[in-house]
């Protein structure tokens, strides 16, 4: 089967034509079945997958490993089936198993883009001394009482200024 009739019918695009543009847009590659996890230089662990970029007649087999990028999700796959027609979203589901390094990794982008639409940015590494004691002088200033506003500190609000009317006003 034709790896962009695959993807339409294992509904990860909603037509050829979206599948065959993602095809030729680099936004799926072909993986080899056990290098998924593997870094540049070759061995396991932290490089990006390498993959070849298919042709979207490229046949496709149960086995193949493909990587699919759909904006921001990335999704490392193994396709187990194969049917001639497209049919409903759980029998797409049975004719491919998402590798759990995937699944880990897109949970994790996932719960990151939430932290950082709530306006929390997780910092890529520790604090140095440096930003520490900007974090901690940062701190103690907004503890701080202030001199010129003593009302603030108590926690009762400050009083409302007097309405300004008009020097024109008829009372």
């Amino acid at each position: 089967m034709r790896i962009d009739r695959w993807l339409w019918v294992a509904r990860f695009f909603r037509s050829r034509a979206l599948a065959k543009t993602a095809i030729d847009g680099g936004k799926v590659l072909m993986l080899a079945p056990q290098a998924a996890t593997t870094s540049p230089a070759g061995g396991p662990g932290n490089g990006p997958a390498r993959g070849t970029r298919p042709k979207p007649g490229r046949d496709i087999a149960p086995g193949d490993r493909l990587q699919i990028q759909r904006g921001d999700t990335v999704q490392t796959i193994i396709v187990t089936g194969t049917t001639p027609q497209r049919g409903s979203a759980t029998l797409a589901a049975t004719l491919y198993v998402e590798t759990p390094e995937s699944i880990e990794a897109r949970e994790a982008e996932r719960a990151r883009r939430l932290y950082q639409r709530a306006g929390l940015i997780i910092p890529p590494a520790r604090p140095d001394r440096r930003e520490r004691r900007e974090r901690l002088r940062l701190e103690e200033d907004s503890l701080r009482p202030t001199d010129d506003h003593p009302e603030l500190d108590a926690g009762v609000p400050p009083p409302r200024p007097p309405a300004i009317r008009p020097e024109n006003s008829h009372d």
